[in-house]
């Protein structure tokens, strides 16, 4: 998975959408889905702690960065996911965190 992070001004970038990247990853057959998420403001947080449910309007973290995205991606290796990152657009204003899924 390629998670998308960029600080609340990349939302600028993020509507300018990939400048062709989808398009090129869903020739070569690697891109398996993805999508931009809403502003960190537009989130509700949940955490229980002691059996209680806990709710926080937007981002739990206080960070600069946040999550602004993600794409699946299926490749041979962790090479070809770097390649696959390095041509996303937003590595050129945030940075992609590349994670692997756990087998299910």
């Amino acid at each position: 998975m390629l998670l998308i992070c960029g600080d609340e001004s990349a939302a600028d970038h993020a509507q300018d959408g990939c400048g062709g990247w989808s398009e090129e990853m869903e020739r070569r057959g690697v891109l398996r889905g993805g999508a931009g998420l809403r502003p960190p403001a537009d989130a509700t947080t949940v955490r229980v702690r002691d059996d209680a449910v806990l709710l926080t309007d937007g981002p739990f973290a206080e960070t600069r960065e946040q999550m602004g995205g993600f794409c699946m991606i299926e490749c041979a290796d962790l090479d070809e996911a770097i390649e696959i990152a390095s041509k996303h657009p937003a590595s050129g204003y945030g940075s992609i965190e590349i994670r692997p899924l756990l087998p299910s």
